[in-house]
């Protein structure tokens, strides 16, 4: 029998594949896509959204204002800049490591599977889906196996169901899990990708650029370039 689970959507690429394929080896009861005052929760709302009515999930969101209140995180705070990245210093560890405590939320993943698996517990659903990949793992811990690992023990103590997490996109990196979202026809337009909000995607912040490089090493960039602003990531894409 499949388990109940319940699936926490980012509206970004990650936790949308994992999405899918928790879709195809469980029954997901409940979609939740957390609003914590981040620039980008109006776009990555709608995303999150379209993705949960791909999978046919209803979908709930969440206020955290008060995860906003805390800590220097650029993502939430509008008197900080959004670091970017070009593309080639995406695997230089110091520059990515500098990027990632720039946007940093205290605790945000673990408050994020921590609200999920009280509405797991109470739907009797006894799985969490999160989108944690290899590529980010490196710099962002709460990405990581380990992470994931402990988590898994502290819910067996937390939980009376014996709640569980999992992420479908552990161990692969950005283009992996563009070509399993491929293999299954994930409507890919529909993501949100960015750090700021707006009609397309900055590309040229860390999350941006790390989809760029996955969507052109996947062979699908033309087809997704269009959802870029017209700058120096997008310019040469012919549907610009």
């Amino acid at each position: 029998m499949r388990p109940q689970s319940i699936l926490i959507l980012s509206g970004g690429l990650d936790s949308a594949v994992s999405a899918a394929l928790a879709a195809e080896q469980t029954n997901p009861t409940l979609a939740l896509f957390f609003d914590y005052g981040q620039r980008a929760a109006s776009a990555e709302q709608r995303a999150a959204t379209a993705i949960a009515d791909h999978l046919q999930v209803p979908c709930k969101t969440v206020g955290l204002p008060w995860l906003a209140e805390l800590g220097q995180s650029a993502l939430t705070r509008h008197d900080q800049t959004i670091p970017e990245l070009t593309e080639a210093q995406l695997d230089n560890q110091k520059e990515s490591e500098k990027t990632a405590r720039a946007v940093w939320v205290p605790n945000r993943n673990g408050v994020f599977l921590n609200v999920a698996a009280s509405f797991a517990e109470s739907l009797e659903a006894t799985l969490l889906i999160t989108g944690f990949n290899a590529e980010e793992a490196v710099t962002f811990p709460d990405n990581s196996e380990d992470f994931v690992k402990v988590a898994k023990e502290f819910f067996h103590y937390a939980t009376a169901n014996g709640v569980t997490v999992t992420s479908y996109t552990q161990q692969w990196n950005k283009e992996e899990i563009v070509r399993e979202g491929l293999e299954r026809h994930l409507p890919f337009e529909k993501l949100w990708s960015c750090y700021h909000a707006g009609e397309k995607m900055c590309g040229h912040c860390e999350s941006c650029q790390r989809s760029v490089r996955a969507y052109k090493n996947a062979g699908v960039w033309e087809r997704m370039c269009k959802q870029f602003k017209e700058r120096r990531v997008a310019r040469r894409c012919k549907y610009n």
